[in-house]
C-alpha cells in the first residue's frame, strides 16, 4: 500500500506543531517564558513609545525650568552631561545650550502660568509611568486625586537626584569626577526607582518584590546612558543635517524610546520573578502566596487568551484584566400560547399525540421562532485607562 505524499507532509507538519507547542508550554513555566508573556501583556512596544513621547513633551521642559533656577556651575554641568550622553557637539550643542538660559530669560519666556502648566504636564508623565507599573503587577485601577499627588512627589525626588549628581560633579574634579558621579548615579538611581515602583503601585506590593525592578532599572539606565554616547553622535549629526533643529528633537525621542524600553523591561521583571516557585520567588513574596501587601485588593485577572507577538503593539478590548464573555448562543424559542392561551414551550418530553396529515389541528400548529440575541461583551474597564 502506497502512502500519498501530501498525507505524509501533513502528518509531519502536525507533529512539528505538537512538538513546538510542547516546548512552548515548558518555556511558559520558566522565568523567560513568564517575562516574555508579561512583556506582551503590557504591550511593551506601544508602552515604550508612549513613555518616550510623554517624557519628551513634559520632562524636558521641566528640566529647562529646574536647571535655570540652579547656580551657573550646576547649570553648565547639566548641559555638559546632556551633551555627553546625547552626543551633542558643534551647532547642535549650541542649539540645545540656548534652551538652558539664565533664570531671567526663563522667567520672561515662561511666566507663572507657563511654569504651572509645565509642572502639570510633567505630572501627566507620572500617570503613564504609574499605568506601566500597575499593569505589570496586575493591580486594579484607583487612587484618584492621590495619584496626582504621588506624581508631584516623584517629580520632586527626580529633580533632587539630578541636582545632587550635578553638584557632585562640580565639586569633584579630575578623572575621578565622572567615575564617582556615575557610581553615585547608579546607586542613587536604583534607590530612586525602588521608591518609584513602591509609590506607583500605591504601596500595594511588598518592598522586596520591587527590588529586582529597582536594581535593573538603575543599572540598565546608567549603562544605556553610557552606550548612548557611542552611537548617538552620528545619529544626532545625521538628523541635524537633514532636518535642522527638528532633527535634534527626533534624535532625542529615539534615545528616550530606548530608555523607556529599559523601564518597561525592568518593570515586568519583578512579577516574572515573583510568580516563580523557586527560592527567589518565595523570598520576594515573603513566603506568602502573592507579593501583594496584606489588606490590598487581589490582582486583576490576566489576559483572556494566549499572548501573540502582535500584542506588543496593543490588544484593544482584550487588554490585561479584562475577561471577555463568550457570545450568547442562538436560542430556539417556540411561540408561547395558542388559541387557548396555553404555553406550548417544550418540557423535555414529547407529550403531543400524532395528528393525521391534513387535519385542522395540524394546519393550526404554530411555527417555531428563532431569536438570535446579540453577543454580549462585558463592560469592564481596562486598568490602563485610569
Amino acid at each position: 500500500m502506497t502512502v500519498d505524499p501530501p498525507v505524509v507532509l501533513v502528518g509531519k507538519a502536525a507533529q512539528v506543531r505538537d512538538t513546538a507547542a510542547h516546548y512552548a508550554e515548558l518555556l511558559e513555566s520558566t522565568v523567560l517564558g513568564r517575562l516574555w508573556s508579561r512583556l506582551l501583556e503590557v504591550e511593551f512596544v506601544d508602552r515604550s513609545v508612549a513613555l518616550a513621547a510623554k517624557a519628551f513633551v513634559s520632562l524636558f521642559p521641566l528640566l529647562i525650568i529646574i536647571v535655570a533656577l540652579t547656580p551657573d556651575t550646576v547649570r553648565e554641568q547639566v548641559v555638559q552631561i546632556l551633551a555627553d550622553r546625547l552626543g551633542l557637539s558643534g551647532t547642535s550643542f549650541d542649539a540645545v545650550r540656548q534652551a538652558f538660559a539664565t533664570p531671567d530669560a526663563t522667567k520672561a519666556a515662561t511666566g507663572i502660568i507657563g511654569s504651572a502648566l509645565t509642572v502639570a504636564f510633567a505630572v501627566s508623565f507620572t500617570t503613564a509611568l504609574q499605568r506601566l507599573y500597575l499593569r505589570a503587577w496586575r493591580r486594579p485601577p484607583g487612587g484618584g486625586v492621590k495619584n496626582k499627588g504621588r506624581g508631584a512627589i516623584w517629580i520632586g525626588g527626580l529633580s533632587a537626584l539630578l541636582i545632587i549628581l550635578s553638584s557632585v560633579r562640580t565639586v569633584v574634579h579630575g578623572p575621578t569626577g565622572p567615575v564617582l558621579t556615575w557610581t553615585l548615579g547608579v546607586i542613587g538611581s536604583s534607590a530612586l526607582w525602588w521608591w518609584t515602583a513602591r509609590l506607583m503601585v500605591r504601596g500595594e506590593i511588598r518592598w522586596r518584590a520591587l527590588l529586582p525592578t529597582a536594581v535593573l532599572t538603575g543599572i540598565g539606565t546608567s549603562f544605556y546612558a553610557v552606550a548612548g554616547s557611542i552611537w548617538m553622535p552620528a545619529h544626532v549629526a545625521n538628523q541635524y543635517e537633514q532636518f535642522g533643529t527638528f532633527g535634534i528633537a527626533l534624535a532625542f525621542v529615539t534615545w528616550l524610546t530606548g530608555l523607556a524600553f529599559v523601564l518597561v523591561f525592568a518593570a515586568v521583571l519583578g512579577p516574572a520573578f515573583a510568580d516563580g516557585d523557586d527560592a527567589l520567588g518565595r523570598w520576594m513574596r515573603s513566603g506568602q502566596p502573592t507579593a501583594v501587601e496584606p489588606g490590598s485588593l487581589p490582582a486583576v485577572p490576566g489576559p483572556s487568551r494566549p499572548m501573540r507577538l502582535s500584542d506588543a503593539f496593543g490588544r484593544g478590548a482584550g487588554g490585561s484584566g479584562v475577561s471577555l464573555s463568550e457570545p450568547a448562543p442562538l436560542e430556539v424559542r417556540p411561540v408561547v400560547g395558542g388559541e387557548d392561551g396555553e404555553d406550548s414551550r417544550p418540557t423535555g418530553k414529547s407529550t403531543a399525540e400524532p395528528t393525521p396529515a391534513g387535519s385542522a389541528s395540524a394546519d393550526a400548529t404554530a411555527p417555531a421562532a428563532v431569536s438570535a440575541d446579540p453577543p454580549h461583551r462585558t463592560d469592564a474597564r481596562r486598568a490602563d485607562d485610569h
